[in-house]
C-alpha cells in the first residue's frame, strides 16, 4: 500500500472520530464560556464538578477501549456474532457503573464537592449541579457503548453524526437555559445541567433507533442477560488492565485538580479555561489514537500483521508530528482565550503560563494517546500502560505535586509544570515499547478468544 493511500485510509477513520471528540468537548467550552459571563464562581464549580463525569468516563473509557480491541479484530475477521457478544457484554457492565454514578451523585453530591475544593461558594454551587445532572450519567453510559461499536462496524461516520447532534443541541440549549431565552426562565448552572441531560437522552434515543434499524450487528437479549462465560474471561483478562491504566491515570489527574482547586479562585479558573484549551486542540491526537487503534486491529484480526506493523508506524510518526502542531496551536491560542472569557487579572496571568506549559504536554500526550491508547491495546498489549502511569503519575507527579502544592507551598504555576509533566517523562519508556513489538497480535488466533 502506497504512503498516500494508507495516510488516506487513516484519516478516513481519524478525522470524524476527532470531529466527534471535539464536539464532546466544545460543549465542556460553551459552558465556560456561558457561565463565564455570569460569574467566575459559578464557571469555576461546574468545572470542579465535571470532575465526577471525568471519573465515569474513566471507566467508560476503559469498556470502549477493550470493546474495540475484540470488536475492531472480529470485525477484520467478519465474525459478527462474536462483536455481538462482545457488544452485550460491555454494555451490561457499563449500565451498571453509570447507574451507580447516577444514583449517588443524586443522594448525597456534597461529598463529592467537599473532595474537589474547600471553597463554600464553589461547593454549594457544584452541588445543585450534580444533583440535577446526575441523570445524564447512565444515559451517557449506555450511549457511549453503542457509539464505540458503531465506530468499530464501520459505521464512525454515523456515529459522529449522533454526537455531533447531541452537542449542538446541548449547546442550544445552554444559551437557552442559562440566559433565559425565548421567554424560558434564566436558570444559570442548574440550566446547564438540564440541557446536558436532554442533550444525552436524545443522544441515546437516536443510537436506540440506530440500533434497531442496523442490518449488521444487533443487541442480543439473550447475551444481554447471560454473557458468554469464556469470551466474558477473556475480555476481561485484557480490559481489566486498561481499567486500571484509567483509573491510575485518571485518579492522579483528578488529584492534579484537587491540588489545584485548593491553591485559590484564580488557579481553579484559570485551569478550567486552560484545560478546555488544550482538550480542543488535542481532539485530533485523541482521535488518532481511537481510530488508529481501530485500523490497527482491522489488520491484525484479519492476519494481516505486517500491514498492521506499518499502520503502526505510520500512526506514531502522525502523533508526533500532530503534537507538535498543536502545541503550537496553543500558544497561538492564548490571545483568543483571554478575550471571549472574563478574569480577574490574577487568573488571566496564570492562564497565559498555564497554556505555555501546555503546549509542551500536548507533544507527549499526542504520542501516548496514538501508542499506549491506540495501538498497543489494539493487538492485545494492555498491560503495558498500566505499569507505565503507576510509576510515572503515582511514583513520581502526585508525590512531587502533592510535597510542592501543599508542605512547599510552591506557586500555583510550579506546582501546574509539576502535574503536567507526567505525558513527557513516559516518552523514552513508550518509544523503547514500542519498538519491542509486542503489540503485533492477532488475538482471534491465539486460542484465547471463542
Amino acid at each position: 500500500m502506497k504512503k498516500t493511500e494508507l495516510h488516506n485510509k487513516i484519516l478516513s477513520l481519524v478525522l470524524p472520530i476527532a470531529f466527534s471528540q471535539f464536539m464532546l468537548t466544545l460543549v465542556s467550552a460553551c459552558d465556560a464560556l456561558m457561565l463565564g459571563k455570569l460569574a467566575q464562581n459559578a464557571m469555576s464549580a461546574v468545572s470542579l464538578a465535571g470532575q465526577v463525569a471525568f471519573v465515569l468516563s474513566l471507566f467508560t473509557a476503559a469498556l470502549t477501549i477493550g470493546g474495540s480491541m475484540f470488536a475492531a479484530q472480529y470485525w477484520g475477521k467478519k465474525d459478527i456474532d462474536a462483536v455481538e457478544r462482545i457488544f452485550a457484554l460491555t454494555l451490561r457492565v457499563s449500565v451498571g457503573v453509570g447507574l451507580l454514578f447516577t444514583v449517588i451523585s443524586f443522594i448525597n453530591p456534597y461529598i463529592f464537592m467537599k473532595i474537589l475544593t474547600n471553597e463554600e461558594e464553589l461547593v454549594e454551587l457544584g452541588t445543585g449541579y450534580l444533583r440535577s445532572v446526575s441523570l445524564s450519567y447512565v444515559l451517557c453510559s449506555i450511549s457511549q457503548i453503542y457509539l464505540c461499536i458503531m465506530k468499530n462496524s464501520g459505521q464512525a461516520r454515523l456515529s459522529t453524526l449522533i454526537s455531533s447532534l447531541a452537542v449542538i443541541l446541548n449547546i442550544v440549549l445552554n444559551a437557552v437555559l442559562i440566559f433565559g431565552l425565548f421567554g424560558c426562565p434564566a436558570l444559570g448552572i442548574s440550566g446547564a445541567a438540564y440541557a446536558t441531560v436532554i442533550a444525552r437522552a436524545m443522544e441515546y434515543g437516536m443510537v436506540k433507533i440506530n440500533a434497531q434499524r442496523s442490518e449488521s450487528i444487533h443487541l442480543r437479549l439473550h447475551w444481554l442477560l447471560k454473557p458468554d462465560k469464556d469470551l466474558q474471561k477473556t475480555v476481561w483478562k485484557h480490559t481489566l488492565p486498561v481499567l486500571g491504566n484509567e483509573l491510575v491515570w485518571g485518579l492522579g489527574f483528578s488529584v492534579s485538580a484537587v491540588m489545584i482547586g485548593h491553591l485559590g479562585t484564580d488557579a481553579v479558573a484559570a485551569n478550567s479555561i486552560a484545560s478546555i484549551v488544550r482538550n480542543l486542540i488535542a481532539c485530533f491526537c485523541i482521535g488518532l489514537g481511537s481510530g488508529g487503534g481501530i485500523l490497527v486491529g482491522n489488520a491484525l484480526g484479519a492476519g494481516r500483521l505486517e500491514d498492521g506493523k506499518i499502520l503502526g508506524r505510520q500512526i506514531t510518526i502522525l502523533a508526533l508530528g500532530s503534537g507538535i502542531l498543536s502545541g503550537i496551536i496553543s500558544i497561538l491560542l492564548i490571545p483568543i482565550a483571554l478575550s471571549v472569557i472574563t478574569l480577574s487579572p490574577g487568573a488571566e496571568h496564570d492562564l497565559v503560563w498555564m497554556l505555555g506549559i501546555s503546549s509542551i504536554w500536548m507533544v507527549g500526550k499526542s504520542v501516548n494517546c496514538a501508542t499506549v491508547g491506540g495501538i498497543f491495546c489494539a493487538g492485545g498489549d494492555s498491560r503495558f500502560g498500566l505499569l507505565c502511569d503507576t510509576v510515572t503519575l503515582w511514583g513520581i507527579i502526585v508525590p512531587l505535586g502533592l510535597l510542592a502544592a501543599f508542605i512547599l507551598k510552591l506557586p500555583v504555576l510550579v506546582v501546574y509544570f509539576i502535574v503536567n509533566m507526567d505525558e513527557l517523562i513516559k516518552l523514552p519508556a513508550v518509544f523503547r515499547h514500542y519498538k519491542k513489538y509486542k503489540w503485533v497480535k492477532d488475538l482471534t488466533r491465539l486460542g484465547e478468544c471463542v
